[in-house]
Parts: C-alpha cells; sequence; structure tokens
C-alpha cells in the first residue's frame, strides 16, 4: 500500500508552489517564507496508523491516521479540513473533504502506477500534486 513512500525525504525544489499557494488563498508574505523553506517529509506506518510529518525552519505538520476513518487535519497555512479516508487499500483512494472559509474542498489522492496522485477541487477550480519515487528520491 503505502510502503514504497516510506522514509525520509527532503525537499530540493518545487514548481508552481507559489501559483497553487495564491489559488487556496496563502498571504503574500507567508507565501514568500514558505517557498523559501525546504522542508523534510517523513511517512512511516505503524501497524494500520500511517503517520506524514512535514518539518522545516518555517512550520512543522504532522497527521496520524487509520485507513478508512475520518480525521482533522490542520494544513501548514491553518486551514482546518476534515479528511475521510475511503478504504485506501481495496479502492486505492484517499479522499478528503472539509470546510474552508466561504467555501467548499474536496480533495482526492489515488494511487496510480506507483505515483500518489491528489487532486483538490474548490470554487470550480482545482489543482493537481503528484508524488512519486524516481531514483531513490521523492518528486512532488
Amino acid at each position: 500500500m503505502c510502503d514504497a513512500f516510506v522514509g525520509t525525504w527532503k525537499l530540493v525544489s518545487s514548481e508552481n508552489f507559489d501559483d497553487y499557494m495564491k489559488e487556496v488563498g496563502v498571504g503574500f508574505a507567508t507565501r514568500k517564507v514558505a517557498g523559501m523553506a525546504k522542508p523534510n517529509m517523513i511517512i512511516s506506518v505503524n501497524g494500520d496508523v500511517v503517520t506524514i510529518k512535514s518539518e522545516s525552519t518555517f512550520k512543522n505538520t504532522e497527521i496520524s491516521f487509520k485507513l478508512g476513518q475520518e480525521f482533522d487535519e490542520v494544513t501548514a497555512d491553518d486551514r482546518k479540513v476534515k479528511v475521510r479516508n475511503k478504504e485506501l487499500e481495496q479502492s486505492k483512494a484517499l479522499v478528503s473533504k472539509g470546510p474552508l472559509p466561504m467555501r467548499s474542498r474536496f480533495s482526492t489522492i489515488t494511487l496510480e502506477g506507483g505515483v500518489l496522485v491528489q487532486v483538490q477541487k474548490w470554487d470550480g477550480k482545482s489543482t493537481t500534486i503528484k508524488r512519486k519515487r524516481v531514483d531513490e528520491k521523492l518528486v512532488v
């Protein structure tokens, strides 16, 4: 399931991150600081609990969840999101739903050919984030 993503990953570069943050409503100053951060992402699995940590000089975040169960998430830009994992082991889809101020948000993460594909939709807009392993690196 998620075993191929277990490990510690260091961000080397990112493309279109400022545009993404602007679209989800992150303010100018926060975007500039976050854009300079080079976080480590630590993904672990302990039994049926998956933990994803992001650690940087800007901000640390952590989510832990069991597949198939809802959990609350506070994103790095402090948005509160209710997340629902939808039987990832069977459907290979991770679905999150949650309120944003004055709008709704829906995220889906699927495992497609070894690539985690996250599609976020809100207010008629969408973004796609792909995570894959390439030559022992996590490429986002």
